[in-house]
Formats: C-alpha cells, sequence, structure tokens
C-alpha cells in the first residue's frame, strides 16, 4: 500500500491532505520526516505543527548512501525523503515514490524553470519530486589557517589546491575533510583532470579514483556532515564540501575563525536536493 502524505506549507511548500481520508483522519497522524542535517529553520517544524495540527517526526542522515539503505526493502516508514538528484532516477524507477499531485501545490509556478529542466534529466515531467535546495560542490577554508600556510595574496580558484597532492598536504596537520560522496568528488576530480564530470566510462572514473587516492594521506575524514562544525569551530581548517553547508560554516564562525569559500575554475559540479513522498511498495 502506498503511503498518503498529509499537511499544508512544510518546508515553503503547500502540501493538503489528497485521497486519504478526513481532516479528522489526517490530524490524527504523524507525518515522518527523513532529511540531510541542518536542512530546517528552528521553527519550521513548530510552525507546520501549529498551522496543522499534525505531528511531525524529524530524522537526519549524513549521506544518500544511508537514506538509500533506508528505503530499499520498500518499507521506510517515511512519508518524505530528501534524496539528491544524482540517486533518485534509480529510486523512481525501482519503485520507491508517489507520483505528486501538482494540483495541491500551487507554488510550484514560482520555481525556476531552468532548475527544473535540470532535475527533469532525472525525472521527466518533474512527476515525483519538488526540489528543496541546489548549490555547489566546492572549497571551504579557514582564512588565517590559508594565509599563514600560503601566504598573503594566496588564492584558492582551482581544483589544483585539492587533487595536486604536494598542494593539500600542505594543510594536513590543520586538517582537511572531504565529502564522503563518490557523487560530489569525482566530478570534481573529473572537472580537475580536464573530463567531462558527468562521464560514466569506467577509464575516466578509474582516472578520478587515482587522483583521489593520491590524495587520500592528507585527508583526516571523509564525512558529509561533521566539517560544517568543525570548520566552524577551527577543529580543521579546510573541506571540500556544500557550498550551503560551508556558508553556514562562515556565519557560526567567530572572527578569529573566520572562513571563506571558493567555487574552482572549470564545469560547475552542481547539486539538487528534492522533496519526495516515500511510497513502500508493501502494507
Amino acid at each position: 500500500m502506498k503511503l498518503c502524505l498529509f499537511g499544508a506549507a512544510l518546508v515553503a511548500l503547500s502540501m493538503t491532505v489528497s485521497g486519504c481520508g478526513t481532516k479528522e483522519s489526517a490530524a490524527s497522524r504523524q507525518l515522518n520526516l527523513y532529511i540531510w542535517n541542518d536542512y530546517l529553520a528552528d521553527d519550521t517544524v513548530a510552525n507546520f505543527e501549529k498551522e496543522t495540527g499534525i505531528t511531525v517526526a524529524v530524522s537526519n542522515y549524513g549521506s544518500n548512501e544511508e537514506l538509500d539503505s533506508k528505503l530499499a526493502p520498500g518499507q521506510s516508514g517515511y512519508d518524505i525523503v530528501v534524496p539528491s538528484a544524482s540517486y533518485y532516477e534509480r529510486q523512481i524507477t525501482s519503485g520507491y515514490y508517489q507520483r505528486i499531485d501538482k494540483t495541491q501545490l500551487p507554488n510550484l509556478g514560482n520555481l525556476d524553470p531552468e532548475i527544473l529542466e535540470r532535475i527533469a534529466v532525472h525525472d521527466p515531467g518533474n512527476e515525483y519530486a519538488v526540489i528543496h535546495m541546489w548549490g555547489t560542490t566546492g572549497i571551504g577554508y579557514n582564512v588565517a589557517k590559508v594565509k599563514q600556510i600560503l601566504g598573503a595574496d594566496a588564492k584558492i580558484d582551482s581544483w589544483d589546491i585539492v587533487f595536486k597532492p604536494e598542494n593539500l598536504a600542505k594543510f594536513r596537520d590543520c586538517g582537511v575533510h572531504m565529502l564522503d560522496s563518490a557523487d560530489d568528488i569525482f566530478p570534481a576530480a573529473l572537472s580537475y583532470l580536464g573530463l567531462d564530470p558527468n562521464s560514466t566510462k569506467q577509464a575516466d572514473l578509474e582516472k578520478a579514483a587515482d587522483v583521489v587516492a593520491k590524495v587520500r594521506p592528507s585527508v583526516r575524514k571523509f564525512h558529509s556532515s561533521e566539517y560544517l562544525s568543525a570548520l566552524a569551530t577551527g577543529e580543521i581548517c579546510f573541506v571540500v564540501g556544500w557550498s550551503g553547508d560551508i556558508m553556514q560554516a562562515r556565519a557560526r564562525a567567530s572572527e578569529e575563525r573566520a572562513t571563506s569559500d571558493a567555487l574552482p575554475h572549470g564545469r560547475d559540479v552542481i547539486r539538487q536536493d528534492l522533496h519526495r513522498p516515500s511510497a513502500p511498495t508493501s502494507a
């Protein structure tokens, strides 16, 4: 049995009860949301619960692989999940999601057509998902540490700083993190090599893997969420991460731990995360 979605106005979307019973039955239900860390404002859930009378149970994950492992059995227990675009084409084919009812989402007309077009590569017609946010994969760094290591006039504007082992090794002592996400790191490595970042050719992927393996000794940790706090507090000085997290780290950092971000030259590595109604295939 496919799960039904309930609610109205969660995460800037207007969702209403659609074919899932009366308001009384909806009001007694709980909305189970599985979402990335730090993706909700402090008052989002409280505002939603106040407006709808529906309780929201929020669980967090730190990688698409973690989410996928929960969806794969077909009985996730979640009503809404927020995977990245690179994953959900296969997940749609596997029957993990139900189609959205666009008649219940009047604000869809406010979304950027260019972003919708990018998403439609994975979800033709945008039938299964509504975008939550998009961003880029880039470099975050501690300004003072970079100046100390590279000099006052140093510029970080190229993937060379990451994928040339002798360059990244300069930051090893002050701490380097990298996303635990092949879907983000490999495109960056391919871009560094001058190859198509979206390539699926075995030879290209092997070249990218070799590039990453050579800088591995300088990376303290591969993780997709811990770097936000670590960069903000000065625990690390350098990260290949998501732009939204890096900007949050910059906002949280004290003056002496001021951080900055860079989008290296070359083809952009863009990511999109989307809301989808989860639809287990059995009751």
